[in-house]
């Protein structure tokens, strides 16, 4: 082993810790810049102890610091195993790729081969990149979530290759392998599937509105177009308050979704159609009902987006014996038990007045 490279590298282990930031700020800025969401991106730099083990494992190899290419690894962590390419080519477009020891691992391991590897990159930062050693080598692994936890259990049971493995448990290994696989490929085939349900909404409600399921989603997206929209201008307005368009609340499409659900409404033709059946009784219940809730029913002095249809759900309740406006409240996230009980109460009151000036 080589004490005087282990020493230069102890003494230069501040200046490769400040490298790993630099590389890790580099390496956010373009996942960012190219709108890619990952699970995790983490760096670290070897420990002395670990260049020593490697020193002596392969003595003569490595003659200067600069011939080592994983003094800094990072290691990119996808959620999808599709990502992986789109992260490689982003890589070879903003980094210089050392190809002699970069290798696609999924590439060249045998059909059988079990396990992932991922990618594996040694990359330069070009000139004038601002970080502390400029040129210096280092490391990046590039693996999905799934392909992680493969690689983690793997070294955990302390199978490094594939004849590290008994032949008594390669076939099990083997077997896992494809299920992971094919658990990769199913996330990915789910992600699609999500992104194109999203881009084709639209256009289904405009055309077949009742195929619609009510879900967070279809939600998201009623509650910016009529009549939905129109009706909470309605509302907001009879109770002479602005509508919070924007309120910072992401999980409301999906209460107001569940609310819907509990009233009987699951798809988009029939919130449609009910909502315009009872849009008068909607506002003129909404401004009975504000006096006695005000505090708790307008945040930041406002009504939110979704107000109509929760006054809509509201009404139903009232209207069905089996219904309990106390589930609306925890469906809507009221608060308190005494904040509840309140909440009922008051429901009760503004139906019954309601009642009283329709007949």
């Amino acid at each position: 082993m080589d004490h005087t490279l282990v020493t230069a590298y102890t003494n230069a282990l501040p200046l490769y810790e400040q490298q790993r930031e630099a590389v890790v700020a580099l390496l956010g800025n373009v996942l960012s810049q190219a709108g890619l969401k990952i699970h995790h991106l983490t760096a670290r730099v070897k420990r002395p102890a670990s260049l020593a083990d490697k020193l002596r494992r392969k003595p003569g190899r490595y003659r200067t610091l600069e011939d080592l290419t994983d003094l800094v690894g990072v290691r990119v962590i996808t959620y999808f195993e599709s990502d992986v390419a789109l992260i490689s080519r982003l890589l070879e477009d903003h980094f210089e790729v050392d190809w002699a020891n970069s290798v696609d691992k999924g590439k060249v391991h045998d059909p059988d081969r079990f396990g992932y590897m991922g990618v594996h990159y040694v990359l330069r930062v070009p000139p004038g990149q601002g970080t502390v050693l400029p040129g210096l080598r280092f490391e990046v692994q590039i693996r999905s979530i799934l392909q992680h936890a493969w690689a983690e259990i793997e070294h955990d049971l302390g199978y490094k290759n594939r004849e590290a493995v008994p032949r008594e448990v390669r076939r099990r290994f083997n077997r896992l392998s494809g299920l992971l696989e094919m658990a990769d490929e199913e996330f990915m085939a789910l992600h699609r599937l999500s992104r194109d349900y999203a881009a084709n909404l639209p256009q289904r409600v405009q055309d077949a509105p009742d195929s619609v399921y009510i879900d967070a989603q279809s939600m998201t997206h009623l509650l910016g177009i009529s009549p939905v929209r129109d009706l909470d201008s309605a509302v907001s307005g009879a109770l002479e308050v602005r509508l919070l368009i924007g309120w910072p609340d992401p999980d409301r499409p999906q209460r107001l979704a569940q609310l819907l659900h509990y009233v009987g409404v699951h798809s988009v033709g029939l919130l449609q159609k009910e909502l315009r059946r009872h849009e008068g009784d909607i506002v003129r219940f909404a401004a009975m009902l504000l006096p006695r809730l005000r505090e708790s029913w307008l945040p930041a002095g406002g009504a939110r987006p979704g107000v109509s249809v929760v006054h809509y759900a509201l009404l139903q309740v009232c209207a069905d014996p089996a219904l309990n406006a106390s589930d609306v409240a925890s469906l809507i996230d009221i608060g308190a038990p005494g904040n509840i009980e309140r909440f009922v109460l008051a429901v009760g009151e503004a139906y019954a007045e309601l009642r009283q000036t329709v007949s």
